[in-house]
């Protein structure tokens, strides 16, 4: 078989996997993540079950309001506003249990693609909760060691679904991140694709300096708070560390929800709604 046929025979193969289905063949390729579904489903995270379910339905109302302002009529009022800062006051508010609810969320759109990146370099988590093993990612672009920003985006079993982990570890990640190669990055991120969304699962906003940095480069910033847990006083420090031209939202988690109308979730362009 000729080089040109096996790569014609990977390439049909990743066609051939359906939207959040494991394909019983593995595509073999060192740059393809193979997502447990079951395992999402178990999580109580997104899927493409045929049922309808509670948590589907609560990130429909969210992700709507960020398309809109990514793709909609004002949108030209954001710098990149298809880039997506998710990020809490304080670890532990469940920032990346959202990030990746939202990018599942939106790959389930039929015009639409998403970029999941791994931004939250000083304590990489998306790996651990999607339980793929460290791999190269955004900080070995960074640092230089890779050359090609595709040899760093994965593709995974989930159609419309794309990842970029956080990579090595590096002591310098607020000066990689503020570096020419990573504002060219972002920049090109946001305008190869016009129907694409990237989602940076970031660090949180107080105690780290990186946060900021990353949300210069975004247009779009979701804050994750936890009820009952986050204090009024972080809220107000992590929102003044924003800038205030971005979109800024909530995400109310781990809520009682059900005992309220609502999502818990406030968002619009340069205000902070109450939560």
């Amino acid at each position: 078989m000729s080089t040109i046929e096996r790569a014609l025979q990977k390439q049909n193969a990743r066609k051939s996997t359906t939207p959040f289905d494991k394909s019983t063949t593995s595509v073999q390729s060192e740059r393809f993540i193979d997502i447990d579904i079951n395992m999402l489903a178990e999580n109580n995270m997104i899927t493409n079950r045929s049922e309808r379910s509670r948590i589907n339905e609560e990130y429909r109302f969210i992700k709507r309001k960020l398309l809109l302002n990514a793709f909609g009529k004002s949108s030209h009022l954001l710098k990149k506003p298809n880039i997506i800062l998710v990020t809490s006051t304080v670890p532990n508010e469940g920032k990346t249990f959202n990030s990746i609810n939202l990018a599942l969320s939106i790959a389930l759109e039929q015009d639409k693609t998403v970029l999941l990146v791994d931004a939250d370099v000083v304590n990489p988590s998306i790996g651990r909760e999607l339980r793929y093993e460290s791999t190269s990612g955004l900080l070995d672009y960074l640092l230089g060691n890779i050359e090609d920003i595709g040899e760093v985006i994965y593709s995974t079993n989930i159609d419309k679904l794309k990842l970029i982990p956080a990579g090595s570890r590096h002591h310098l990640t607020h000066e990689l991140l503020s570096s020419d190669r990573m504002e060219i990055l972002t920049n090109e991120l946001a305008a190869r694709y016009p129907d694409r969304i990237i989602i940076l699962d970031s660090p949180p906003l107080l105690g780290v300096s990186e946060t900021q940095v990353l949300a210069g480069l975004s247009g779009q910033a979701v804050v994750v708070v936890e009820e009952a847990r986050t204090k009024t006083a972080n809220i107000n420090e992590a929102m003044k560390l924003l800038d205030p031209e971005l979109a800024i939202g909530f995400i109310l988690n781990k809520s009682n929800e059900r005992k309220r109308q609502g999502s818990g979730y406030g968002y619009g362009y340069g205000n902070y709604y109450g939560l």
